[in-house]
């Protein structure tokens, strides 16, 4: 309006700026106290003008813009107290004024558009929603995460000095000329001999690298995450590329028995570079899909069953090292990323599942009496013990389910509380275990049944055999096409996740039978493995957790953006990061189960009530958190 009536002439530029000049003090003192925005002019589509408008240039514009700008929180000298320009309409209305009716006014679109945003900038730094970015600030270190912080440094400083001074005595110790014959003498030790507090200090400082790295790419704000859009060439050409890597990698395998180290982690390594598409490519939307996966989800928790049930039938080791261990190895990254990332155990659901699960599977087996494959060789009335123990198990399950209340109460007490609430109670939890709460239990039977008939040689495991007698063999494997399939038809057509979901833990047992059988009964079949889908199944825990942060990022909401405009390239850049630092945690994770988690006890009881602490010191500190944001 200026610039029409004054037709764009600079002496009313000149009292614009003047008047900006006089009222910029009184909005800054606003400022101290509240939000106080201002929107810069909107440009115009010049061709588009009345003649009575054509005064009204964008240069002419820009110059108001430049004034205001310039004049706005020149004189302040408090951060606080600063006018934000509301700069984003103007980038809006560069977007959309072509669709002008007249050149000057803009289209509804844009107000909106701007409206979204001033709400985002207003709602989101105080609802703080976990699937949005925009305009959120960063959120401050918590008490748990700077101590963190400095035991990481501190790590790292430590290994950097160790380093230094073992190189300085390898430097001394070098090989070093004989003045009188001329000749080199080599020293006694060529490599000096690297202690526990060396391999702790490597591992934390690589640990809090990594570490950093998460929390750049999650928490700082630094790099951008966009949504997912699901198609179906999304989904479905990453697999079939995988699949065709996976079979050009087949090697034979070191022994030619029902689900083999090389074919379990062949399993595990395929279902999860499956499951890790399915989640960037956002194909949960497509129910199809959807219960498919939830079968793969449901066949890690059959392995669990399967896997411990037959260390303990056949080892009969109850100790208290083997637990640990396992404890260790599955829980080590998840407690590290709840203290570094600031989030609860309950958010990464598997992790949780499957510890739960193992602790099930132990104290089965391990309450009075203890029945072991030993011993239920001496008498066959231990088999009879084992089912009843096994019954008793399902009886729990199937009371527990169908006991929301009671289920409720059991993880509500603390410290369980602690661990299974997401978001003030335990309902995720709940829904979670429930969804596949017999799979488990199903892969202790199969186990039991597998064991039992291997033990008196009614299968036939050579290599290159069939499983069973030819007649059976083809019997089995036309029955397990059949049910794979059906299943795979049944899962098509649902149409109602709700119903879906509640019919799934009874019948996704069907679809891991038939692809254990259809996998194993044809001797050549079992007596080879893809050592590609085998690589990655040795480490995918850790890409199962990882993938949370640093390659979906949002807490899996959306995509970790490092190479803005190249979408397709930024993939491939961040898959091969991710990949590298999951293999590098797994190798960490191992060389630290060795060293926290010692073979004898009395020292393991010591390292066990240093762990109590350590979580004493923790729930201390998150206490003293939860007080000061009171």
């Amino acid at each position: 309006w200026s610039i029409k009536i004054h037709n764009g002439s600079n002496e009313a530029l000149a009292q614009y700026k003047i008047n900006i000049t006089s009222i910029a003090p009184l909005l800054e003192k606003l400022a101290i106290s509240s939000d106080v925005y201002w929107v810069l002019q909107d440009p115009v589509y010049e061709d588009m003008l009345s003649e009575s408008r054509k005064m009204i240039t964008n240069e002419k514009i820009d110059a108001y813009n430049e004034a205001a700008v310039h004049i706005l929180n020149s004189s302040s000298r408090n951060s606080k107290a600063k006018v934000k320009v509301f700069s984003v309409s103007k980038l809006i209305a560069q977007e959309t004024i072509m669709k002008s009716v007249d050149g000057l006014h803009l289209p509804e679109s844009s107000r909106d558009t701007n409206a979204m945003i001033l709400m985002n900038v207003y709602c989101n730094k105080i609802m703080k929603p976990i699937d949005g970015s925009c305009c959120q600030p960063q959120p401050p270190l918590t008490l748990i995460q700077k101590i963190a912080f400095c035991f990481f440094t501190l790590s790292i400083i430590g290994y950097l000095i160790i380093s230094l001074i073992h190189r300085n005595n390898y430097r001394k110790n070098k090989s070093c000329t004989d003045l009188e014959s001329g000749e080199e003498k080599k020293p006694a030790i060529s490599t000096p001999n690297v202690s526990t507090l060396e391999i702790l200090l490597h591992c934390f400082c690589k640990l809090g690298l990594i570490m950093t790295y998460f929390y750049l790419c999650d928490r700082a704000n630094l790099f951008m995450k966009e949504n997912k859009f699901y198609t179906h060439s999304s989904f479905f050409i990453p697999i079939i590329y995988i699949l065709v890597l996976g079979v050009f990698y087949t090697e034979n395998t070191k022994e030619t028995k029902v689900l083999n180290r090389e074919q379990t982690d062949e399993w595990k390594g395929w279902m999860q570079l499956v499951i890790l598409i399915y989640h960037i490519s956002g194909a949960s939307t497509f129910l199809p899909v959807y219960m498919h996966i939830r079968v793969l989800v449901a066949a890690y928790l059959f392995q669990t069953g399967y896997g411990h049930f037959s260390y303990f039938w056949i080892k009969g080791d109850f100790g208290v090292y083997r637990v640990c261990q396992v404890l260790f190895r599955l829980n080590f990254l998840v407690v590290v990323l709840c203290i570094v990332m600031d989030r609860p155990y309950q958010f990464y659901y598997f992790v949780p599942l499957v510890t739960v699960w193992f602790m099930i599977i132990y104290a089965t087996l391990a309450v009075w009496p203890q029945i072991v494959q030993k011993k239920a060789n001496g008498n066959c009335l231990w088999h009879f013990g084992l089912l009843l123990k096994l019954i008793c198990l399902l009886t729990c399950i199937y009371f527990l389910s169908y006991s929301q209340g009671a289920f409720e109460k059991i993880f509500s007490f603390w410290p369980l509380s602690k661990c299974f609430e997401l978001n003030g109670n335990v309902y995720e939890w709940w829904f979670r275990w429930k969804l596949d709460r017999y799979v488990v239990f199903h892969g202790m039977l199969f186990a039991f049944i597998y064991l039992a008939l291997q033990k008196r040689q009614m299968i036939s495991e050579g290599k290159g055999d069939p499983l069973f007698s030819n007649r059976v063999s083809n019997v089995l494997l036309f029955i397990s096409i059949v049910s794979f399939l059906t299943y795979s038809i049944w899962a098509s057509s649902c149409k109602n996740k709700t119903e879906c979901n509640e019919l799934h833990p009874s019948v996704s047992v069907v679809q891991i039978l038939a692809f254990i059988l259809i996998r194993n009964i044809p001797g050549y079949v079992r007596s080879v493995y893809s050592s590609f889908f085998a690589w990655f199944g040795k480490i995918s825990l850790e890409l199962f957790i990882c993938q949370y942060h640093i390659w979906l990022a949002a807490d899996t909401k959306g995509i970790l953006v490092l190479i803005p405009g190249y979408p397709m390239f930024n993939v491939l850049v961040s898959t091969f990061i991710f990949v590298c630092v999951a293999h590098e945690i797994s190798q960490i994770t191992n060389d630290l189960a060795q060293i926290v988690v010692p073979k004898d006890n009395s020292t393991l009881l010591k390292r066990l009530l240093c762990i109590a602490g350590f979580f004493s010191g923790l729930h201390f500190f998150s206490a003293m958190q939860d007080q000061s944001r009171h």
